[in-house]
């Protein structure tokens, strides 16, 4: 059966969604369970999802489902019954946004995938039915209490960079499937203390956690629908907010605010900033922090030589854009800042 998709420009799809008056929430969502035929359950998925104008980016697998979509207000309880109509995904828990404009997604891109989330495991003993105990936000609070507890952060280094748990230990690496080892070594002769892991909405650090339990460690513990479940529990309870920052996101929103601080710096200048856009130069697009000041100097690009590029003769720029891998962008974002934080330095 040929795969379904939308027919529709993106570009167009975008505007639409930008004018659009209809109030959107944003949703993620996952579970870990076994799908005999992902293409087949894509493609019923899809048509079902296309019917409530769900947008958004999901990927199947044969391990389960990882979604982040948003859809109007008024149909979340068709979405709903829809979902939990599923036997596995019957009451999985629906992750709300916490700073939302409904604006986060403008097409519905549903894709099989070999794994839900890229781990690099490939050792057929490993089971993820064996995973650490979630907390849930009062819990999380309680253990976090306790000096020896040891919190690990299973998110990219640009995603701690702007907000993170207090205390905190960062993975500093650009994907999960390099994070996963590093964070056995680091942990190396803590096996009997209490390892809590978070992430965004609690589907890498649930299996991290299963990773640490097939390492040999113990007290391993994940945080229950990660950060953005914790926010919204924590104040609906009235409890400490222990996360700092702004949760980053993998959305047209790049962030959603938790608390008013501040706790990075623009890449280009080093004033306080916490804004991730991507480089307005179609030969780039490389992620980093800008402060309004800098968007101004440097026209929304991330550095001289961007900037200069963006003001060539359009055929100009299409001939040098030919050929270009911009892997390293989304890749290896931090040596990428680094080279460009220098080169404005030199510059300024």
């Amino acid at each position: 059966m040929a795969a379904l998709h939308n027919r529709i420009s993106r570009k167009e799809l975008k505007e639409r969604i930008k004018n659009d008056p209809t109030p959107r929430i944003t949703i993620s969502f996952y579970c870990y369970f076994k799908i005999e035929d992902p293409a087949q359950f894509r493609n019923e998925l899809y048509r079902h999802l296309k019917e409530l104008n769900v947008l958004g980016r999901i990927y199947i697998a044969s391990e389960g489902i990882n979604a982040q979509i948003s859809l109007p207000a008024a149909n979340l309880e068709a979405f709903r019954s829809y979902l939990y109509s599923i036997g596995p995904l019957n009451g999985i828990r629906l992750n709300i946004a916490v700073d939302d404009d409904g604006k986060s997604f403008y097409v519905l891109d549903i894709k099989v995938r070999n794994k839900i989330v890229a781990d690099g495991i490939n050792d057929p003993s490993f089971d993820m039915a064996n995973r650490g105990r979630y907390v849930n936000a009062e819990q999380f609070n309680q253990l976090t209490n306790d000096p020896d507890t040891i919190v690990i952060d299973m998110r990219n280094h640009y995603e701690f960079e702007v907000g993170h748990f207090e205390n905190a230990i960062e993975i500093p690496s650009d994907t999960f499937r390099e994070q996963l080892p590093m964070a056995v070594a680091i942990m190396k002769d803590n096996e009997d203390k209490n390892i809590i892991m978070y992430c965004t909405g609690g589907i890498r650090c649930e299996k991290a956690s299963a990773y640490m339990k097939h390492s040999g460690f113990k007290n391993v513990f994940h945080l229950e629908g990660g950060i953005i479940n914790y926010v919204n529990e924590a104040k609906q309870k009235g409890l400490e907010l222990k996360f700092h920052g702004k949760n980053f996101v993998f959305d047209q929103r790049l962030g959603e605010r938790v608390t008013e601080e501040i706790i990075s710096q623009c890449h280009q200048c080093g004033k306080p900033a916490d804004t991730h856009v991507n480089c307005v130069n179609d030969a780039c697009h490389l992620l980093f922090i800008q402060c309004d000041e800098c968007k101004k100097k440097f026209e929304g690009t991330c550095s001289k030589e961007c900037q200069d590029f963006i003001h060539l003769p359009g055929e100009e720029q299409k001939k040098l854009r030919s050929g270009i891998d911009k892997g390293r962008n989304v890749f290896n974002k931090s040596k990428q800042l680094l080279i460009n934080l220098q080169k404005n330095k030199s510059q300024a």
